[in-house]
C-alpha cells in the first residue's frame, strides 16, 4: 500500500524559541500549510516565528505541571504523551521532529504506545547542530540520542557537515540525509530605508551587525575586537541583535571604552529583516555554526558575510566571493577583511549582489519539495 494522499496531516515537534531549528521548523510548516498541508505544531508555547495561526495550521501545548514527587517535570513524558493524544484524535500521517533530545525518544516512545493500539505513524528527525555537537557529546546523553536517530524512519541533517560530525561522534547505522536549511526570498525584498538607516548612521557611517543568541561558541566578543580595529580608521557603527548568558559582560566591556556610542543593543527581535535590510555587513565570528543561518538571512538580505571557516559556515559563505572566511579567534584576519570591503565601495557592492544570488540557491521552493517527497516516502514505506 502507497500513500496517494494529496495532503499530508504532519505533526511538527520543535523549540519554541529564537533559535535556528525553532525558525526553521515553523516556517517549514507554515509553507508546508500553505501548499494544502494540514500541519499540528506541538510545544510548549507558541513559536515565535508563528506570529498568528491560520489556514491548516494548529498549535498543541504540552503542559507542563510541577509535581511534588519530582525535583525536575519530566517533560520527555508529558510530550510522549501528547503526541500519542494528538496523533490518535488528529489522525496524523507523520511526525517530524527537529532536534534530536528529547524530541526524537519521545516520538519513538509516541510510536511504540501507538503501536500497541493499532496505529502505525512514522516519525523522521532533524539534527540541527547543539544536539549533536553539545549535548550529544555529554557520554550521559549519547546512548538515548543514537538509539534515538536509528530508530528514527528517517534521518536529515541541516549541513554535510553535520551529517559528518554525527558519524563521526555517533555508531549511526540509519542513514543521514542533507536537506540544507532555507530561506523565503521575498520575505527579504524590502525597500531601502534610508530614513530607518539615518536613525542608527546619522552621519552615513557603514553599519555593522551581529545577531546571536549570545552564547560563548558566538564569540561575541570577537565581534567587539574586530570592531575596534575597523572603527579606527573607518566611520562605522555596530548593531547587536539578541540576548543570551553573554550580552551582559559585551555590555560592560563596550561602556567601558570610548566606542559605546557607536555600539548598540536592540535585543530580541520577532523579525530582523529591518536590520539586516540596512546593513552593510554581517559579523559572524563563531567557534561552530552547524549550517548558519543567521548568515544565510543575512545574504538574502544582500548582506556579505565576515565569517569562520568552521562547521557548515563554508557550505554557506563563498570565500572572496559573497564574503571572507577566517580562522577561528582570527580577529585580525577578520578586521582585515571587513576593512576591504568598507574601503572598497564598488567592491562591496559586488559582493552584496553575489550574496543575494548565493542565498537563492537555498530558496524554500527548491527545499520543500525534498521534504514532500520524503514525507511520502516514509509514509508509503510504513504502510508498504
Amino acid at each position: 500500500m502507497t500513500n496517494n494522499k494529496k495532503f499530508l496531516k504532519i505533526g511538527i515537534v520543535l523549540y519554541p524559541t529564537f533559535g535556528g531549528s525553532g525558525v526553521v521548523a515553523t516556517e517549514l510548516g507554515k509553507e508546508l500549510a500553505s501548499k494544502g498541508h494540514e500541519i499540528h505544531f506541538i510545544t510548549y508555547s507558541k513559536p515565535v516565528r508563528l506570529s498568528e495561526l491560520r489556514e491548516n495550521i494548529f498549535f498543541h501545548q504540552v503542559t507542563i505541571s510541577n509535581y511534588p514527587l519530582f525535583d525536575y517535570t519530566p517533560y520527555e513524558q508529558v510530550l510522549t504523551s501528547k503526541l500519542v493524544d494528538v496523533v490518535k484524535y488528529e489522525k496524523l500521517d507523520l511526525l517530524h521532529v527537529h532536534y534530536a533530545i528529547p524530541h526524537a525518544s519521545a516520538a519513538y516512545m509516541a510510536q511504540q504506545i501507538l503501536k500497541s493500539q493499532g496505529i502505525n505513524i512514522p516519525f523522521i528527525t532533524t539534527l540541527h547542530g547543539t544536539d549533536i555537537t553539545l549535548v550529544g557529546k555529554d557520554p550521559s546523553f549519547e546512548p538515548v540520542i543514537t538509539f534515538a536517530i536509528n530508530m528514527s524512519n528517517a534521518v536529515t541533517a541541516v549541513s554535510e557537515n553535520l551529517k559528518q560530525d554525527t558519524l563521526e561522534h555517533f555508531k549511526i547505522t540509519n542513514e543521514i540525509k542533507v536537506i540544507p536549511n532555507f530561506i523565503c526570498p521575498k520575505h527579504y525584498q524590502l525597500e531601502n530605508n534610508e530614513i530607518y538607516k539615518k536613525r542608527y548612521a546619522p552621519n552615513g557611517e557603514f553599519i555593522i551587525t551581529h545577531i546571536s543568541n549570545f552564547r560563548k561558541v558566538k564569540r561575541v566578543d570577537d565581534v567587539v575586537k574586530v570592531f575596534r580595529k575597523v572603527r579606527k580608521l573607518i566611520p562605522c557603527r555596530l548593531l547587536f541583535v539578541g540576548d543570551g548568558p553573554e550580552r551582559g559582560n559585551i555590555e560592560i566591556a563596550v561602556r567601558s571604552s570610548c566606542e559605546r556610542e557607536d555600539v548598540l543593543f536592540l535585543g530580541h527581535l520577532d523579525s530582523t529583516r529591518e536590520v539586516l535590510n540596512i546593513s552593510d555587513l554581517f559579523l559572524l565570528p563563531s567557534e561552530t555554526e552547524s549550517f548558519g543561518l543567521a548568515a544565510l538571512e543575512a545574504m538574502a538580505s544582500s548582506v556579505p558575510v565576515i565569517t569562520t571557516n568552521a562547521g557548515g559556515l563554508p557550505e554557506v559563505v563563498d570565500h572572496n566571493v559573497n564574503g571572507f572566511l577566517s580562522k577561528v579567534g582570527d580577529v585580525d584576519d577578520m578586521a582585515k577583511n571587513v576593512m576591504t570591503l568598507l574601503n572598497d565601495v564598488t567592491k562591496l557592492s559586488e559582493f552584496k549582489v553575489k550574496a543575494r544570488e548565493k542565498a537563492l540557491e537555498f530558496d524554500m521552493q527548491k527545499i520543500l519539495p525534498i521534504y514532500e517527497q520524503l514525507y511520502r516516502d516514509v509514509c508509503s514505506s510504513m504502510n508498504g
